[in-house]
């Protein structure tokens, strides 16, 4: 077999059958997107005594969170840009590497300097772990069903925001912050030896294969997929970082956990659907989760007083968004074709920075003009995603079935 043809995704010997999904591979990844986003999100549960720990404030226990998302930037386009000649296990294994050992810092550093290094390099792990997910995982399936293997690679996100997280803080009250790091070394390490015995090998990309970061922004496609991207995710970032305070408008007495356990359980859902749909029908369910996510902002804009209305409007957001990384990175990769991974990488600093944006905005906002205001700004940025996604008909989010 050709590296060519291995990063056309045709699958090596004994890792799928034409018909088939090597499950047992696929979970590692799926793992590794749940290790990747708890180790981002997990301190946002613990500020109170990561703060006390470490003895700082809690806004500078918060700073842990900033300094993994930019870790993620700086690291993801230039390593794996660099990185493209190598094999995929091992570069897969350093960056779980990464993970293990920075956790594993931050969980026996007493002092907020040492602490606020390993998470930024903790951040830079996941940058390349996210580079490498997409593009290593459809390469393992058939071509006809790598968007169900996204699917499958994408479950973990929404179990770590509804589940994992959530169970972390409990688990941190009960004992101390540093055991949760502790256990998700653990998990990093018990990964480690998944991926070594469990998960197939890749070569990377010849000399002669490669463009530059540059050119492969410039291959049809990609951009339009990117600004779909970076809209939809602004958009979700600016309600989801500020859920809390814009339920406090919404007088429908509903606790937060609560809200948020519903919004992760439908993701899961969202998940599913998409996995049966997306290797047929790509562009008709990105039009259609967009349209909905714009119908769930206004039901959350005119939910004053109803409980079901804000259940509803989140119920929907959150089927929404549970499929959005997966078509969001089939479409990318489709265009992208031999240079996945160097597409991912710009994917993760875009996702990243609407992430940033989405706390930045979501805060402005709330200053100006209160939280009851955010439906009313994040509907203008779906509208903008979803003109974008029908407007891309011929390249980034085509019709019929995928590979055809």
């Amino acid at each position: 077999m050709t590296i060519s043809e291995n990063m056309q995704g045709v699958a090596p010997k004994g890792s799928a059958t034409p018909d088939r999904l090597p499950v047992g591979q696929l979970l590692a990844f799926t793992v590794a997107g749940f290790l990747a986003i708890m180790t981002e999100n997990m301190p946002a549960g613990l500020l109170p005594q990561i703060g006390h720990g470490l003895g700082v404030s809690e806004a500078m226990a918060g700073q842990t969170v900033t300094l993994y998302a930019l870790g993620s930037v700086v690291a993801a386009i230039p390593v794996i840009a660099a990185t493209r000649s190598w094999n995929r296990r091992p570069l897969f294994l350093l960056a779980i590497a990464g993970l293990l050992i920075f956790n594993t810092i931050t969980a026996v550093s007493a002092h907020y300097g040492l602490t606020f290094l390993a998470r930024f390099i903790a951040g830079m792990a996941a940058g390349v772990v996210w580079g490498l997910v997409a593009g290593y995982a459809r390469r393992l399936a058939p071509p006809h069903l790598q968007g169900r293997a996204m699917a499958i690679v994408g479950v973990g996100q929404p179990i770590a925001l509804s589940l994992g997280v959530p169970l972390g803080a409990w688990l941190g009250e009960l004992t101390d912050w540093r055991f949760v790091f502790w256990i998700m070394s653990a998990l990093a390490l018990l990964l480690l030896a998944w991926i070594r015995f469990g998960v197939h090998d890749f070569p990377g990309q010849a000399q002669h294969q490669r463009l530059p970061v540059g050119r492969v922004c410039a291959i049809r496609g990609i951009r339009p997929v990117l600004f779909v991207l970076f809209a939809w995710i602004l958009a979700h970032n600016i309600l989801y970082t500020y859920v809390a305070p814009f339920l406090g408008t919404t007088d429908a007495s509903l606790r937060v956990d609560m809200i948020l356990l519903v919004f992760g359980v439908a993701s899961v859902v969202g998940i599913w659907g998409t996995s049966l749909l997306v290797d047929h029908r790509l562009r008709h369910v990105t039009l259609l989760v967009l349209a909905a996510f714009a119908g769930a902002a206004l039901l959350l804009a005119f939910s004053h007083g109803s409980p079901i209305m804000v259940l509803a409007g989140v119920t929907i957001w959150g089927l929404t968004f549970g499929g959005a990384p997966t078509l969001l990175q089939t479409a990318l990769a489709d265009c992208a074709g031999n240079h996945a991974d160097v597409a991912q990488s710009i994917l993760v600093t875009v996702f990243n920075l609407a992430v940033a944006g989405g706390g930045l905005i979501g805060g402005l906002a709330m200053d100006k003009a209160g939280a009851a205001s955010l439906p009313w700004i994040v509907l203008p940025l779906i509208l903008l995603a979803l003109a974008a996604a029908w407007q891309a008909e011929s390249y980034g989010f085509r019709s019929g079935r995928r590979g055809a």
